[in-house]
């Protein structure tokens, strides 16, 4: 027993030796956020649901009525899906296509002063094409669409936890 409990003390050691650490609750600069977003918004759902989650001491308001309570307001203001062909063969049909998705957003709080200015963040995923494969196809964009939202969510949190009033 104490063998298996000292090798698993050295085959820790190099962990804490990198600087390896588990990434933990996200502290964020304010205590509550409305998320104002476009109706329908996949992103904005995925992300209240992981602030949410997150475990921490953050209010997040979803309901108009209660904007006032709100010390910062997340703004998506664009979520944009893009497809662009990037590859045809040599009879013009389409092989490869480009998938994109942009997110536009600024945080600012009650009294309009910016946390984080106008940005934009922007996924993109490049797969093959076939027509006699396209229901296939179709199935593996809306993957590849879902894991860009899951990526831009990942993102946006990190930078709500660094924000800071400028």
């Amino acid at each position: 027993m104490r063998k298996r409990n000292l090798l698993t003390l050295l085959a820790a050691a190099p962990l804490a030796a990198c600087g390896f650490r588990l990434r933990g609750v996200p502290q964020f600069g304010f205590h509550s956020l409305y998320v104002q977003a476009p109706a329908g918004s996949q992103t904005a759902r995925e992300l209240v649901r992981t602030l949410q989650g997150s475990g921490g001491d953050l209010k997040v308001i979803t309901d108009a009525a209660q904007l006032t309570q709100a010390e910062v307001i997340l703004e998506l203001i664009s979520e944009l899906p893009e497809r662009v062909v990037v590859g045809l063969n040599a009879a013009g049909q389409v092989r490869e296509l480009q998938l994109r998705l942009r997110l536009r957003f600024r945080l600012r709080d009650q009294q309009g002063r910016e946390w984080i200015a106008n940005t934009e963040l922007m996924q993109q995923r490049d797969i093959s094409y076939s027509e006699t494969a396209a229901l296939s196809k179709e199935g593996e964009e809306a993957m590849l669409y879902r894991n860009m939202r899951t990526d831009l969510v990942q993102q946006l949190m990190r930078r709500l936890a660094a924000a800071k009033p400028q």
